[in-house]
């Protein structure tokens, strides 16, 4: 089966080569970085994604027709059908199913002019269609945390962003961990929120706060994360043995995906504790950055910090805190940087405290809208 990339991130572009490629009547298509994986993919692809993620190695993940419907199927089961505005770049595995979904309930999609801003937000979703031969049509969408923060923002000045948020039926958010700071104000706004957990390799979120969708299961495996289920990815373009490490089958036949990802399961809720190897040892300890970060982010005006690890003369290893300047001068620097080391020694422990809190005018991200961890950790190495 033949492969033909995308070039640009047009999302009327990709959502016509999407249906082509759902309904069976055209090649693959690849969204990303596309030119250096083989010209033919395995028969029913529908999509090949090249996602570099956080450490900036790209992997070309295969998805096919069956994995992406799947999903879009169960996250009508789980949360209802209706209209969808897409405000994601449509070649992030999120935004690609904005399309998915839209696609396959024979709606065209809302999509933004432009660049994302709260008045372009606004403006796509007020001048969605509410009704349908007299019926309310549920409306969705789709966001990372950092656009709904802004929208968030945005919504205390402007009547117009407040409303067009309050519109939805349900919004979903992913791509990262929302903060609990961050819920609980689009909460008071009176914002229906579910956060999503899942990845480019499970066709998106496939687990809705804290719920796998009909059809996931979740394991715990050594620690780790698992998944398995109708949504998984083929696996990794031209990659056999990654595709073998990552995409495992048991002994009785079923395969897996290792998120990479530590988590418990309580009480039929998953909870995630970061990722296993976003680990760092700072004084013969081994302390988790995504646990501290969990709790710098409780502290007022450090919602969206980010934790990152750096070589230390004296530990080893130590963390940073790195945070927007604009989000921090709530306080002095000096005072956040210690309410912060007084909370992750209450929660971790006095090994765990970051040892500064680096501001800076913008966080680095991915085309996601994740933070680029990578880029953020070698520009803070940098300054020492």
């Amino acid at each position: 089966m033949k492969l033909e990339p995308v070039t640009g991130d047009d999302p009327r572009e990709i959502l016509r080569r999407l249906r082509a490629a759902l309904h069976g009547a055209g090649p693959a298509m690849g969204v990303g970085l596309v030119h250096d994986v083989p010209a033919e993919v395995p028969a029913g692809t529908a999509v090949v994604v090249t996602t570099s993620g956080s450490t900036g190695v790209p992997k070309s993940v295969v998805l096919s027709r069956d994995a992406l419907t799947s999903s879009a199927l169960a996250t009508f089961a789980r949360i209802g059908e209706g209209a969808w505005l897409l405000p994601l770049p449509a070649s992030y595995v999120a935004g690609l199913q904005v399309l998915v979904r839209s696609i396959v309930l024979g709606r065209e999609p809302a999509l933004l002019a432009g660049a994302f801003t709260p008045a372009a937000f606004a403006a796509a979703a007020l001048t969605m269609a509410s009704t349908e031969h007299g019926e309310r049509i549920p409306a969705y969408t789709s966001l990372v945390p950092a656009q709904l923060s802004k929208l968030l923002d945005a919504a205390e000045h402007d009547g117009r962003v407040r409303t067009a948020l309050q519109s939805f039926e349900t919004i979903i958010v992913g791509g990262q961990a929302l903060p609990t700071a961050t819920l609980e104000r689009a909460q008071s706004a009176g914002v229906r929120i579910v956060r999503t957990y899942g990845s480019t390799e499970t066709s998106g979120g496939c687990v809705y706060d804290g719920r796998a969708l009909d059809g996931v299961v979740v394991a715990i495996v050594d620690g780790e994360v698992r998944i398995s289920g109708p949504t998984l990815a083929e696996g990794y373009l031209g990659e056999p043995e990654m595709t073998d490490a990552v995409f495992p089958r048991d002994a009785d036949g079923t395969r897996w995906y290792r998120t990479g990802d530590a988590g418990i399961v309580d009480d039929g809720i998953l909870r995630i504790r970061g990722r296993i190897d976003n680990v760092i040892v700072s004084g013969g300890i081994n302390i988790s950055l995504d646990r501290v970060e969990h709790v710098v982010r409780s502290v007022p005006g450090l919602a969206s910090a980010v934790v990152v690890g750096v070589a230390d003369e004296r530990w080893g290893e130590a963390s940073v805190v790195v945070a927007s300047r604009g989000e921090a001068l709530r306080r002095s620097e000096a005072m956040q940087l210690q309410e912060a080391r007084a909370a992750v020694e209450a929660e971790i422990g006095p090994h765990a405290r970051p040892s500064r809190l680096v501001l800076v005018d913008e966080l680095a991200t991915l085309p996601s809208g994740k933070p680029d961890r990578e880029a953020i950790r070698r520009a803070i190495a940098a300054l020492h």
